[in-house]
């Protein structure tokens, strides 16, 4: 997804699924400690025979959350004649796109890449709704599960409490991102369906704002924000296996929180290894255990490559294809670093600056093992998940290069 990456382009959906991640892990110490007080005061009232449990509420508003995010984008919605304009527009610009990708990468695409949407930035929260609910999804039964046993009384309070704080926290999230993403590649993440298609999708008011704001042109910037989406597209409907690799991940990562935040003790487990761990890694970091952090790694590692791989086909394909490539680029990259404090701020409390620094380390990988050993090379990272380079392997690519080439060797 195009956003707030190194290249300048935006907050993909892997700087969302990261910075989402992180609200999920909060969410899920949150539960561990009202668990944790809930059980002192059914202790309590169990003790004086005024316990009544009673089914408990939803973690999170959703309705709350979209409420937030529309505060936060409050302009008009564009009509019928504008969305059938802008459609019909990226349509052509991923056709166009398609067979450059192919050519380049030695790879067909699956399929013809009919489900391109061109939205607001409304349309763009909403989208994403669904997305953030399947990912707080394990989470979610976590927080029913601890407040089961409440007595009515603490469940109404505490459960206001969090579901308030912990829905603005996620419409603001999402408010904040509906102003900056350029584009979106989405295909569900954690969902009960089968495998299926994704959906292309291009926030145009954003791509306007930049297209005036930075006074380049309108059409190249688009056919590079494409070749971005587009290339999202190839990496996993040309690889099915990669979205069950993801989902395989994602899903044991919050198996191993679930778990421990079930035993007794557990959220005083994070309390003491966020104290004792690297107090120079992000908090995330700061509190999983050693196989968390593994399996965190693994998450960063292919969420780094997935964009950097993208930022890579829109750079060495737009350079030949665009005029002004140079002049887009450079203004691109310095509004990035003139970021304002606001930005800044919340960037780093979300924890997308560590996420954006590992797109443009995955970015770096991509471009140096091209450099030495083409683009086939490359792409043996596609191949299956033995293929796919490890976080230590993104930051040295010569690693990654030698222990591919000994596997082909054997």
């Amino acid at each position: 997804m195009a956003d707030l990456s190194n290249s300048g382009n935006g907050t993909n959906k892997y700087g969302k699924v990261a910075a989402g991640l992180g609200l999920a892990t909060a969410a899920a110490f949150g539960a561990a400690w009202a668990n944790s007080r809930q059980r002192l005061g059914q202790t309590r009232s169990l003790a004086v025979g005024t316990a009544t449990p009673t089914a408990p509420g939803k973690m999170i508003d959703w309705e709350k959350v979209r409420g937030t995010a529309r505060r936060m984008n409050a302009t008009a919605e564009p009509d019928a004649q504008w969305r059938q304009h802008w459609n019909g527009y990226y349509s052509e610009m991923v056709k166009k796109a398609v067979p450059i990708i192919e050519d380049y990468a030695h790879t067909p695409f699956p399929r013809h890449l009919d489900t391109v949407n061109v939205v607001s930035r409304m349309d763009w929260v909403d989208a994403n709704i669904l997305s953030f609910q399947q990912l707080f999804g394990p989470i979610e039964k976590l927080y029913q599960d601890a407040a089961r046993n409440t007595s009515a009384f603490n469940q109404a309070v505490q459960g206001a409490i969090s579901q308030t704080v912990l829905s603005a926290e996620v419409g603001i999230l999402l408010g904040y991102l509906a102003r900056r993403v350029l584009g979106q590649y989405d295909l569900s993440l954690l969902g009960q369906e089968p495998l299926s298609t994704g959906k292309v999708y291009f926030v145009e008011p954003n791509i306007a704002g930049v297209v005036q704001n930075l006074g380049i042109d309108g059409d190249e910037f688009r056919l590079w924000i494409a070749l971005h989406e587009t290339t999202h597209a190839f990496e996993f409907e040309s690889h099915p296996w990669v979205r069950q690799h993801f989902n395989a991940i994602l899903e044991r990562y919050f198996g191993l929180i679930s778990n421990e935040l079930r035993q007794s003790g557990g959220f005083g487990r994070f309390i003491q290894r966020f104290r004792e761990n690297d107090q120079k890694s992000a908090w995330i970091e700061r509190v999983m255990s050693p196989e968390q952090r593994t399996l965190f790694s693994e998450l960063q590692a292919l969420m780094s490559i997935v964009e950097g791989y993208s930022n890579h086909m829109m750079n060495a394909i737009g350079v030949k294809l665009m005029p002004n490539y140079d002049q887009i680029k450079d203004r691109m990259e310095s509004r990035q670093k003139n970021r304002g404090v606001v930005d800044r701020l919340f960037i780093k409390l979300t924890g997308l600056d560590l996420k954006m620094e590992q797109y443009r380390l995955g970015e770096i990988f991509v471009d140096a093992v091209v450099a030495k050993k083409g683009i086939d090379f490359a792409n043996l990272m596609w191949a299956e998940a033995k293929y796919l380079p490890t976080l230590e392997e993104v930051k040295q690519p010569d690693l990654w290069v030698s222990r591919v080439e000994g596997m082909q060797a054997a």
